[in-house]
């Protein structure tokens, strides 16, 4: 049977994978037969309520129970959008502002606090009461035959620039010709133990729940505070012998950083992949000369496309002042780069990024303005309608034909006469051994560049280096040290938290 809903591959694996672990934490598992039937017990209780193509809001800590409560939506021909537990009060009052939820799956423990900020006219359903109701076969049955692969999937709600965030709404056939690509590329099977990492609210997520949920795997939820204790992080991808990772590089950096790369055995790491920042080469590095039989990947995109639109496997030995490059499409992507005429850039000439196919998101959910904005015509295209999304992100071509990601649009500045790309910066100081992580920003009321860095290094032996590896023009004005580089929800540095101190 070909796969058209996500709901499909459970269906699938539950027959050939009933008892297997599918979704584990440090608290308890669940099986891929649990995980269908706990699923179609919420959705019954969804569908018995006249719920269709309707948003549900799930409030659950990161858990077997959340994908539960996704599946749980998608039998019952609804949409989830995960929203975090930790999460400001201000921003989740965003969020079900523009969602507008006709329902939110809590738990006991949470359930006061969502009554707080829930509006009226949602239902609030409990997890511990949903799991204990009955499965009424002939209504999903009847359900399943009304829902199509068009059909929105989630909405993940992600930064806005005015500060109001931004629901992107994925159907089915995006996040399954996503998933689909992955597991070919990746040769990914029942054999794979996935250890994860990002919350189930940012993108990243979905490669590690839907390759668990097509392929019979099997995937760790890994506690947040080991990634604050390197060593017990490794000792612990050893003693679930997890062979597949996709982390965010700031979470593979911590363990070179910390030096505790080399300390534990884990050989049983077979393919790791990362995205959603820039991987420095020198800790890429360190961790290739750990393992220098498994797989590594770049891979490359934002939410608007399910989660990547270009991937790069590692396949030449790069330096450590090397950007990591980001390589070409996936499969049913195109990558066009447009230059500020909207045409298609020369040979290792700067442009933005645009993509098309398979993957792409509807836009943002009750948001036309924005959506309008970067879902586009695609420029090139005057015959027929095409739509493209505008990435905002710099990118060129290199001597060897590699996509290189350079910056945001809005990293790159005018600084004393000169356009300058804050990337290129951070990729020199990234290069230093002494150097942990960097970020670099630009203060415009005070027309200077802040480098913000963390490592064991001298003042004065930070300025020579960069003398002899940036221009003049290009140095930062201002050099920040600090203990800790600040991290958001993500896993990712927080920008937004060094604007601050600027």
């Amino acid at each position: 049977m070909r796969t058209t809903l996500v709901t499909d591959y459970l269906e699938k694996t539950a027959e050939c994978f009933h008892d297997k672990t599918a979704f584990a934490d440090d608290n308890f598992s669940m099986t891929f037969g649990e995980l269908r039937n706990i699923s179609k017990r919420i959705a019954t209780v969804l569908a018995e309520c006249h719920f269709f193509k309707q948003p549900v809001a799930v409030f659950l800590d990161k858990s077997p129970n959340c994908i539960a409560a996704f599946m749980g939506a998608a039998y019952s021909g609804n949409f989830y959008s995960p929203i975090d537990v930790n999460m400001p009060v201000s921003r989740v009052e965003k969020i079900l502002h523009t969602l507008q939820p006709v329902a939110i799956i809590t738990d006991e423990e949470h359930k006061n606090q969502v009554e707080k900020f829930a509006d009226d006219s949602t239902k609030i359903l409990v997890f511990e009461e949903l799991r204990e109701k009955s499965i009424n076969d002939n209504l999903l049955i009847n359900t399943r035959k009304k829902i199509i692969d068009t059909d929105i999937l989630y909405i993940l709600f992600t930064s806005g620039s005015t500060g109001t965030p931004k629901g992107v709404t994925v159907a089915h056939k995006s996040l399954i010709a996503y998933t689909e690509w992955v597991a070919n590329e990746f040769s990914m099977s029942e054999e794979d133990i996935i250890g994860n990492q990002t919350p189930f609210y940012f993108s990243m997520s979905t490669l590690d729940i839907y390759q668990t949920i097509r392929n019979g795997a099997t995937m760790y939820i890994i506690s947040k505070r080991l990634f604050s204790f390197p060593i017990r992080l490794l000792e612990y991808i050893n003693e679930k012998q997890i062979n597949f990772i996709y982390w965010v590089p700031s979470a593979l950096c911590l363990t070179v950083n910390f030096r505790a790369l080399g300390k534990r055995d884990i050989s049983c790491l077979k393919t790791i992949l990362f995205a959603g920042e820039v991987m420095p080469a020198k800790q890429l590095n360190a961790w290739i000369k750990e393992l220098p039989s498994a797989k590594f990947a770049n891979l490359f995109g934002p939410t608007e496309v399910t989660d990547i639109c270009s991937f790069y496997r590692i396949n030449r030995k790069l330096s450590d002042t090397e950007c990591v490059p980001i390589g070409h499409a996936c499969q049913n992507t195109d990558l066009i780069i447009l230059n500020s005429e909207d045409k298609e850039v020369a040979l290792g000439e700067m442009g933005e990024l645009c993509v098309r196919g398979s993957f792409l998101a509807y836009g943002y959910y009750k948001n036309p303005d924005k959506t309008a904005e970067v879902f586009v015509q695609n420029p090139l295209n005057n015959a027929y309608p095409e739509i493209i999304y505008r990435t905002g992100d710099l990118v060129k071509y290199n001597e060897y034909g590699e996509l290189i990601y350079i910056c945001r649009k809005d990293f790159q500045i005018k600084h004393m006469g000169h356009r300058i790309e804050l990337g290129e910066i951070e990729t020199a100081v990234s290069s230093l051994p002494e150097i942990h992580a960097n970020v670099c920003l630009y203060d415009d009321k005070k027309n200077r560049i802040v480098l913000f860095y963390t490592g064991n290094i001298e003042e004065k032996s930070l300025g020579e280096q960069l003398n002899k590896l940036l221009p003049k023009y290009m140095l930062p004005n201002k050099r920040c040290h600090l203990e800790i580089m600040p991290l958001n929800l993500n896993g990712k540095i927080d920008r937004q938290e060094l604007k601050k101190i600027l």
